[in-house]
């Protein structure tokens, strides 16, 4: 009767835990964008001058103060309760690439507030969570698009389709915070 959810939850708790300590393991840069397959690289690289919409800084995304309420509501999630859904740490990791200068800093900003907030920070899932969003670790290249490159790219009205947003965001309550676009 529940095969499919046995499935997922194998998949999660045995495969991607064995890939996460294996490439933290065997990779000495597991924490850096020159730790990633040389496709992600090149491809962070040839878009790493892309105009971005907004632009935030590392105390904003902090403080949940973007203009997106999904986001905010994941980082208070997290600041709270010390966890968000491993969807939601994909979106979430995502906007920081998509609303920051360059790939280096969304990768740093993503670790150090999972690293601080994160049950599961410095540990090889918050590294390969945070690499595979941002870095493309353990994925393939998928269409190319502004900042992302070949990196697989998510969005807010993906999320709709995928879970209740209305909802979720009323629980946590992140609120949209004005920002001039750039």
């Amino acid at each position: 009767k529940y095969i499919e959810s046995v499935n997922v939850f194998c998949e999660e708790a045995i495969v991607r835990r064995e890939l996460a300590d294996n490439f933290c393991y065997y990779n000495d840069k597991y924490d850096k964008i020159e730790g990633a397959n040389e496709w992600a690289i090149s491809t962070l690289d040839k878009h790493r001058t892309d105009k971005r919409t907004y632009l935030y800084e590392q105390k904003e995304l902090e403080e949940s103060r973007t203009h997106d309420d999904l986001w905010n509501s994941a980082q208070i999630q997290l600041v709270k309760e010390g966890k968000m859904h491993g969807f939601l740490r994909m979106y979430w990791a995502k906007k920081i690439l998509e609303w920051t200068s360059s790939p280096e800093e969304a990768l740093r900003i993503a670790l150090y507030l999972n690293d601080r907030y994160s049950l599961d920070g410095r540990d090889p899932n918050g590294f390969v969570g945070c690499m595979w969003s941002i870095c493309g670790i353990h994925d393939q290249g998928w269409r190319e698009r502004e900042i992302f490159g070949k990196i697989r790219y998510m969005n807010y009205e993906g999320c709709k389709r995928k879970f209740d947003v209305p909802a979720y965001v009323a629980r946590y309550g992140g609120k949209v915070y004005s920002k001039n676009k750039k």
